[in-house]
């Protein structure tokens, strides 16, 4: 059976994929800039295909049974161009890296542990230290965590905050039993009243229409002046002029950023992540959407995909079923 690798990231990840899949499968490698004519014929043919993006205006997959996005989001995925009876599956495995990314960012934010090292190894100076009358550092312990949207990250989160000494309130979509530990858990409902509890709000809901801009210019005035927005699921689900406005302005107390507006091709890394200069705000952390940027994270997702492949060419019931054409 023929599998197309669509985009030069499912290419990177082939011969790991070929030692996972216990079935006999053709793997085409279709990378990004690849002639058209090639990613035609082939995805002309294919019943499988791995790959991040695939929209209208790209060449259709007619014979296509299976669309296996190559992680979690499939907002790159233009539903609605996919033939009839062609299922999407995506890929997990990155919640432990980026619950993990959230511990850091807010130890960071309360501890100012890369400051402090920097003004000692780079400076030579002792100006943040504890017996030069620097300004005192704030603990984690006794903050409020507020979690929106109580996915795979957002359950890997829960107990990795709670064992920090932090209260744990949860905003999702289908509130269900509460989970061990945690506060509370409410729907979209008590998502106001959440955001002006928190002190670190980590956004890990997925983006969908629902979501899109969810947290806006009233929404971020609803937080607390001191509150920290964590984003490790989308940029858009926070309005980007409104999220630099808040931050410029101050009523908020900053930003830790994962995930952005913009981003690079492998042509051009030097693309900047957002129209706004958030990099000159004092108040911001940013990282190039790199928190679950693992080997762990590779190694589960691609025994993912290559057990969905399995199961696709044996005709089973396939798993992480997220659309159905």
């Amino acid at each position: 059976m023929k599998v197309a690798l669509l985009g030069t990231l499912a290419c990177e990840q082939r011969e790991r994929l070929a030692g996972l899949v216990t079935m006999p499968f053709e793997l085409v490698p279709l990378p990004d800039g690849a002639p058209m004519a090639e990613v035609a014929a082939t995805l002309g043919t294919t019943p499988a295909m791995v790959t991040l993006k695939y929209q209208r205006g790209m060449p259709p997959a007619p014979a296509l049974g299976l669309l296996h996005v190559g992680g979690a989001g499939y907002d790159d995925i233009d539903l609605d161009y996919l033939p009839p009876g062609a299922v999407v599956c995506n890929a997990f495995g990155h919640d432990v890296p980026i619950a993990e990314y959230v511990i850091l960012a807010m130890l960071q934010w309360c501890s100012r542990f890369i400051e402090a090292e920097r003004s000692l190894r780079v400076e030579g100076h002792w100006r943040l230290g504890g017996r030069t009358g620097a300004p005192l550092q704030q603990e984690l312990a006794g903050k409020t965590v507020g979690i929106l949207g109580l996915g795979q990250i957002g359950r890997a989160l829960i107990p990795r905050a709670l064992a920090m000494g932090t209260e744990v309130i949860v905003s999702t979509r289908t509130p269900g039993p509460l989970e061990p530990g945690v506060a509370w858990i409410g729907g979209p409902d008590r998502l106001d009243e959440l955001l002006a509890r928190a002190d670190f709000v980590v956004v890990t809901c997925a983006l969908t229409p629902d979501t899109l801009g969810l947290l806006d210019r009233r929404r971020l005035a609803t937080m607390k002046r001191t509150g920290v927005v964590i984003n490790v699921s989308r940029g858009p689900i926070i309005e980007e002029a409104a999220l630099y406005e808040a931050l410029l302005s101050g009523s908020i107390g900053g930003a830790v950023i994962d995930a952005w507006y913009q981003y690079p091709t492998r042509d051009d890394l030097t693309v900047p992540p957002s129209r706004f200069r958030f990099q000159d705000l004092p108040n911001v952390l940013m990282t190039p959407h790199s928190s679950a940027w693992t080997t762990g994270m590779i190694e589960r997702r691609w025994a993912t995909i290559a057990a969905n492949l399995d199961r696709f060419a044996r005709g089973e019931p396939l798993v992480n079923v997220v659309y159905r054409a």
